[in-house]
């Protein structure tokens, strides 16, 4: 289509074509009415969200399902503004999502027309970089470049702001053919010498113990992360952002670490001598008081993004690049002197063996009971049926960090949730965005009554796109968390967190016209989930749960991550 006339509008639609975008999630308005307009006989695919919000969660899920760009449109004004928290959910869980917003026309900005924002301004801080086009010329490089930074280096979402008389307007298009961005570097390699001195620490080493995050995800460095665990059998554990980045049956793997980490991984932090840290960025979920996080360890340090290099715990050796190219060459040097393996091999034995000891003590298992359906077990009966291949996207809360101590996921990218900003009203659109990215694969949205609540307006576009999720509302009639940190360090004055009414499932999922079904007791679980799961379209089952069940184990605010609360006080009985 070289040199063709054709308007703004079909010439953002014919970059999204070019950078293989299939599916767009959005809400029209007034100013983005000449980019509807192209849609309308375009092979693109809109997807009518019921909020802005919600079609940057549900981009988000198609980004975290798959690893390719999500994108997002919204109108100007208030259209623009409700993108602002996927954005930073986004920015914070470094996710590659590009956000098309509509502006008024280049002759009324800054005059506080109809549905004006500052949208440029607005989102400079909560984007990996943002455009405000206005001249046609500039339109299909802002594009392509939106596309060049979301998806390279640590990703991240980019905005690309357009008035409507850019949209308008009619100019001869020129495909892009090359992206040249003199200001924006991206390490990929990693420094030789480094990566020789960090395969020499890892041989020194008795108590190597592995760390690693969400940046495994993003550089698609699963497998290679496996062989690096295997080559230097270490025990590891995968953060909240990395789940599946080692299949959940893997045996160095042992789980999440952190507030709600086990007792296993959070020991074994606090003893190791070295930590290897692999595209992690050192949260404070992860290591509570900051001071007393792995006293006794040196750390190695690899990231893409040298911002997060020594910015919270020192880096012994840090190494900037690619996580999949640089663990291919620690792999490399590892091998080249594998002479030096058995040099601390029985200290080794023994610090396998002391953290499976540790794995034995205190276990993650579901708790189960005769008369109330506990969290844990809804949570281990899905994971039954996923069987560690199904796509979960969770909400924020009590149930988020309970399918992430019990859940197994055997592949990168089945595990979806707001880990960074912990944005309620989450789950459900992801779960959208991912179910469309991935139709082939069951997909759970496993949300909170709070959360779920937030979001109800989704159920529409399920509808509306026929889309079989099964949403699983795990319902303990209050803001759990929330609630569960009241009781604990609020004297259990328990203020604005119960959620006294819920609507009748059956009625609410039957007026958009697919089946609803309340459980309430134990007995009854297995089958509802395996009905829900045989169900070809979506389901809606609401499943009601011990009110007042907490999670552990926890480490409070302020401690140190082996200072673990393992469970409830139990009553001292008197007499």
């Amino acid at each position: 289509m070289s040199g063709t006339l054709m308007n703004g509008a079909k010439i953002v639609l014919e970059c999204l074509l070019r950078e293989k975008v299939d599916c767009i999630f959005g809400y029209p308005g007034g100013v983005t009415l000449p980019l509807y307009d192209a849609m309308y006989d375009h092979s693109i695919r809109h997807i009518l969200v019921r909020h802005e919000q919600n079609a940057c969660f549900a981009a988000e899920g198609y980004a975290r399902a798959t690893g390719k760009v999500g994108v997002c449109c919204a109108t100007s004004g208030p259209g623009a503004t409700n993108l602002v928290t996927g954005l930073v959910d986004a920015m914070m869980d470094s996710i590659p999502v590009v956000a098309i917003t509509g502006q008024v026309s280049t002759k009324l900005i800054g005059s506080d027309a109809f549905q004006e924002a500052d949208t440029f301004g607005i989102t400079r801080s909560c984007t990996k970089h943002n455009f405000l086009v206005k001249q046609l010329a500039d339109l299909p490089q802002a594009i392509h470049e939106a596309f060049h930074i979301a998806a390279t280096g640590r990703p991240g979402p980019v905005l690309v702001d357009i008035p409507k008389d850019v949209l308008q307007g009619q100019a001869h298009y020129q495909p892009v053919s090359a992206i040249h961005l003199p200001g924006y570097r991206v390490y990929t390699e990693g420094h030789a010498g480094q990566i020789r001195r960090a395969a020499q620490m890892i041989w020194d080493a008795k108590k190597p113990f592995v760390y690693a995050g969400g940046g495994i995800l993003a550089a698609e460095a699963s497998e290679e992360l496996r062989a690096f665990v295997e080559a230097i059998d270490a025990p590891a554990v995968l953060t909240l952002m990395a789940l599946g980045a080692l299949p959940g049956s893997h045996p160095n793997f042992i789980s999440m670490p952190g507030m709600h980490g086990s007792y296993a991984a959070n020991l074994a932090m606090t003893e190791c001598d070295l930590l290897i840290a692999l595209g992690t960025r050192f949260d404070d979920r992860v290591t509570g008081r900051l001071s007393a996080f792995a006293p006794h360890a040196k750390v190695i340090h690899l990231d893409i993004d040298p911002a997060e290099i020594s910015k919270n715990r020192n880096a012994d050796l840090p190494i900037v690049g690619d996580a999949k190219r640089v663990l291919k060459k620690m792999i490399q040097a590892l091998e080249e002197t594998l002479e030096m393996r058995p040099k601390n091999a029985p200290a080794r034995a023994a610090w396998r063996a002391q953290v499976a000891e540790w794995k034995r003590e205190h276990p993650l298992e579901p708790e189960i009971s005769a008369d109330e359906i506990k969290p844990q077990h809804l949570v281990s009966e899905i994971d039954r049926l996923s069987g560690g291949e199904a796509i979960v996207a969770s909400d924020v809360g009590q149930h988020q960090m309970w399918a992430a101590q019990l859940l197994r996921f055997n592949q990168p990218r089945l595990w979806i949730n707001s880990g960074g900003l912990g944005s309620m009203g989450f789950g459900l659109p992801a779960a959208i965005g991912a179910q469309m990215a991935r139709p082939d694969k069951l997909v759970f949205a496993l949300v909170g009554d709070g959360g779920f609540q937030m979001s109800i307006p989704e159920l529409a576009t399920i509808a509306n796109q026929g889309l079989p999720l099964k949403i699983v509302v795990m319902n303990n009639g209050h803001l759990g968390m929330v609630r569960q940190w009241q009781e604990l360090f609020y004297n259990n004055r328990l203020s604005q967190v119960r959620l006294d009414s819920f609507p009748d499932v059956e009625k609410l999922a039957g007026a958009y016209g697919f089946t609803g079904r309340t459980v309430e007791r134990p007995q009854e679980l297995r089958a509802a989930l395996e009905a829900c799961v045989r169900e070809p379209g979506p389901y809606l089952l609401n499943v009601r749960v011990s009110p007042f069940e907490n999670v552990y184990p926890m480490v409070p605010a302020g401690a140190a991550i082996n200072e673990m609360v393992l469970s409830a006080p139990q009553p001292v009985e008197v007499g």
